[in-house]
C-alpha cells in the first residue's frame, strides 16, 4: 500500500504538471538556480506540495521546477530535505518516492562535498561511482512499501555503470575535467575531524558528505536508474597529507558551489539532451 502523504503529493503535482516527467533531478547546496536550460517551465513551491517541509539550509531554494530540456520531460527538486535538520528518512526521501509516482525512470542526484582524495581540488566534479553509506540508518527501515519495491535491495551497480560512461563522454565534449570516486554519507551537520577524514580516506572514500545516499537507495529500492555528481566545495587533502589547514564553513561551501554552477547547468543540459538512454 502507497502511503497517503506520497499520493496526495502525486495527485496536486499531476494537476499542476501536464506531462509525465522522464528525468528526476536534485540540486544540492547553493546549486538550486543550477538549471538555466529549462523550457515550459512550472515552478512550484515546496510549501505548496502536501507533505514538503519548507527548507531550513542556506542555499536550498524549496521549490520545484518542472519544464523540458531539449525534448526530455524533467522535474528538478531545488534543495533537499536533510536527516540532520531532523526530517524522517520518509521526508528525505519524499522527492524521490514522488518522482517514481510521477512517471520517473531515473533520477541524477547532485551535492556539495569535501574533496578528500589529495589529488582533488575545490571546484572540480566528481562522477559519483559507489557510496559509503555511514549515516547511520536506512531510508528501506521498518514495513517494506511491497507496491514500490522489494524488501531486499541489491546496490552492487548502485550507480549506473552506462550512466558514468555517459557522464565521462558529456565531459569530454564540452572540455571539462572530471573526477571519478566514491562518495561517503556521514550524518552531519558537523564537518569531519582530522581524524574521521583520515579515517574515510583509509575506507577508500574520495568525497564526503552529509546527504545523496537515502535517496540513492530509495531510487534503487523503486528500480529506477541512478546518476550521481559532487562538486567539490573544500579540500581535505592537506588533513591526509599530515600538513596544516582550515576546516571548512558553510559560506566558502556556497561560494565554491555559485561558481560552478554555470558548468554543472551546462553539463546536466548536455547529459539530458537528446540522450534517449535516460
Amino acid at each position: 500500500m502507497i502511503p497517503s502523504t506520497l499520493t496526495e503529493a502525486k495527485e496536486y503535482l499531476e494537476n499542476k504538471i501536464s506531462f509525465e516527467p522522464r528525468v528526476a533531478i536534485i540540486l544540492g547546496s547553493g546549486l538550486g538556480d543550477a538549471l538555466k536550460d529549462v523550457t515550459a517551465a512550472v515552478e512550484i513551491s515546496y510549501s505548496e506540495i502536501p507533505g514538503f517541509p519548507p527548507t531550513t539550509i542556506a542555499g536550498h531554494k524549496g521549490k520545484l521546477v518542472a519544464g523540458k530540456i531539449g525534448d526530455t520531460p524533467i522535474i528538478a527538486f531545488c534543495g533537499r530535505f536533510h536527516f540532520y535538520e531532523g526530517h524522517s528518512m520518509e521526508v528525505v526521501t519524499l522527492p524521490v518516492r514522488v518522482s517514481k509516482l510521477l512517471g520517473a525512470n531515473t533520477l541524477i542526484v547532485t551535492n556539495a562535498a569535501g574533496g578528500i582524495n589529495p589529488d582533488f581540488r575545490a571546484g572540480d566534479l566528481m562522477v559519483i561511482k559507489d557510496h559509503l553509506n555511514l549515516i547511520g540508518v536506512s531510508p528501506l527501515r521498518g514495513p517494506n512499501l511491497d507496491d514500490l519495491g522489494p524488501r531486499f535491495v541489491p546496490l552492487v551497480d548502485a550507480y549506473d555503470p552506462s550512466g558514468i560512461d555517459l557522464m565521462e563522454r558529456v565531459a569530454d565534449k564540452i572540455e571539462i575535467k572530471l573526477q571519478r570516486g566514491i562518495y561517503a554519507a556521514l550524518c552531519g551537520p558537523m564537518y569531519e575531524t582530522a581524524a574521521e577524514v583520515k579515517m574515510l580516506y583509509t575506507l577508500g572514500a574520495d568525497a564526503v558528505g552529509m546527504s545523496t545516499v537515502p535517496e540513492v537507495i530509495v531510487a534503487r529500492h523503486q528500480g529506477m536508474k541512478v546518476l550521481g555528481l559532487s562538486c567539490i566545495t573544500n579540500e581535505w587533502g592537506w588533513v591526509v597529507n599530515n600538513k596544516k589547514g582550515s576546516s571548512p564553513s558553510h559560506e566558502e561551501v556556497q561560494k565554491i558551489a555559485a561558481a560552478l554552477k554555470p558548468v554543472l547547468s551546462r553539463f546536466i543540459s548536455e547529459l539530458i539532451r537528446g540522450q534517449t538512454s535516460l
